[in-house]
């Protein structure tokens, strides 16, 4: 569904992506984990195009993107949270909810049965439900626009761990449904509850990739790249 190859991105003549390869399977969930600054968000706002890169090739469902502007890249069916979630905080739920809606197979009704917290705070601003439901919020607002692969930016970061627990329960659906996922996370226990293949990036660069239950039973490449 997803594939990534040689891709090298820059701030300015700051050079923060090298040579990054990542591949994500249709129905598949596949974490970028790393420290902080090691490229995460980069690698995923240079993927939708938000920091589009200096050289290298992406390829979304059978065709290239890299060169395509954010707003063709996401009609394509490529969707993005980002790590801030952005929701509207004027705007109640169910408006947030319409502000991304393409025509397609999900609806309100539909976010609403996969995140149940949702349901009850609809007619709520968004600017006062809590974190967790602002992150449930973000990622229904991007199902709205029924893309089929998705990128997640630390989804879990600063949640208590019941949300952290639906959330990852949300994202098991998702994958039984069909929809590709590439999900930054720190969380090392929520990334693996989730996912079904890793990359550890570090410096700008893929260093280790294998399946997650390769990755979950290599300690010492946990404790080189993901220890703090």
């Amino acid at each position: 569904m997803l594939s990534v190859r040689n891709l090298d991105t820059y701030y300015g003549r700051a050079h923060v992506l090298s040579d990054v390869a990542l591949d994500v399977a249709a129905g598949e969930v596949a974490a970028l984990l790393g420290r902080n600054g090691a490229g995460k968000s980069t690698t995923l706002k240079s993927i939708v195009g938000w920091v589009p890169p200096r050289s290298g090739e992406i390829v979304f469902d059978g065709r290239r993107i890299e060169r395509l502007p954010m707003w063709r890249i996401a009609r394509s069916g490529l969707g993005y949270v980002p790590e801030d979630r952005r929701v509207f905080t004027d705007l109640s739920v169910t408006e947030n909810l319409d502000a991304g809606r393409q025509h397609g197979g999900w609806s309100v009704d539909r976010v609403f049965a996969l995140f149940p917290n949702l349901a009850e705070a609809r007619d709520r601003p968004a600017g006062r439900i809590s974190g967790g439901e602002q992150q449930m919020l973000a990622i229904g607002r991007c199902l709205m626009g029924n893309p089929s692969c998705i990128l997640l930016d630390e989804p879990s970061e600063g949640l208590a761990p019941v949300i952290v627990d639906q959330l990852a329960a949300a994202i098991r659906d998702l994958k039984s449904s069909g929809v590709a996922i590439l999900l930054s996370e720190q969380n090392w226990r929520f990334a693996s509850a989730v996912a079904d293949r890793a990359y550890v990036i570090e410096a700008g660069r893929i260093r280790y990739s294998a399946a997650m239950r390769e990755l979950a039973a290599d300690e010492g490449a946990r404790a080189r790249y993901l220890a703090v």
